[in-house]
């Protein structure tokens, strides 16, 4: 099947480091949230759709784009759900997210966790941020890395025991009951492993 990926660049603080910039320079497709299309065209690039409620676009801005433009007013959810569903309805395989951290605290956490839901629909799903990538673990496996890279690990399933190789801070099958117990790890090579029968753990990678 061939890989059909989305950038789905939220509202928050746009990146300033060199690794998601580029990606959204590169990027096959970009969804904006909502006001995120203005950032974006200051940036240099045009939005290829944009999703939300739009109501930080100026009127002048949704006639220039009208073409562009998937207004949803459901207010169960947040933009950046509307756009995950979006890509899903335009038939994406792989989705990273930009720019849904950095302003407060409340929404950056929010965004983050969600990331456990999207990841039922999107195995190949992450969140990029201006320090590293934030990636969800719903089966056992590996994840890439070099040595010395720091991790930090997140259980969303407090009592899922958890065994990780290949750290220097190895843990021997035991749940992580508190979201700190799993930070500020170290990869000891090109890889590491989490394994676990069940749970779900998003994993932070430090670029």
């Amino acid at each position: 099947m061939v890989q059909k990926s989305f950038t789905i660049l939220a509202d928050g603080c746009f990146p300033s480091h060199e690794i998601p910039l580029s990606h959204l320079r590169n990027a096959q497709c970009v969804v904006c949230c909502d006001g995120a299309a203005v950032k974006l065209t200051e940036f240099g690039r045009e939005p290829d759709y944009i999703v939300g409620d739009l109501d930080s676009l100026s009127g002048t801005f949704k006639e220039k784009y009208a073409d562009r433009l998937y207004p949803s007013a459901d207010q169960e959810t947040n933009d950046q759900t509307k756009a995950v569903q979006f890509c899903k309805e335009q038939g994406a395989t792989a989705i990273t997210i930009i720019g849904a951290t950095g302003l407060r605290e409340d929404h950056t956490l929010g965004n983050i966790s969600l990331l456990a839901d999207y990841a039922e629909t999107f195995p190949d799903i992450d969140m990029m941020t201006d320090y590293g990538v934030f990636t969800v673990m719903t089966r056992s496996g590996s994840l890439p890395s070099y040595k010395g890279q720091q991790i930090s690990i997140f259980a969303l399933d407090s009592q899922a025991p958890l065994s990780v190789g290949n750290l220097k801070y190895p843990i021997p099958n035991k749940p992580l009951s508190s979201w700190w117990q799993g930070t500020l790890n170290e990869a000891l090579g090109d890889s590491f492993f989490l394994t676990f029968d069940e749970g779900r753990w998003i994993v932070f990678r430090c670029y």
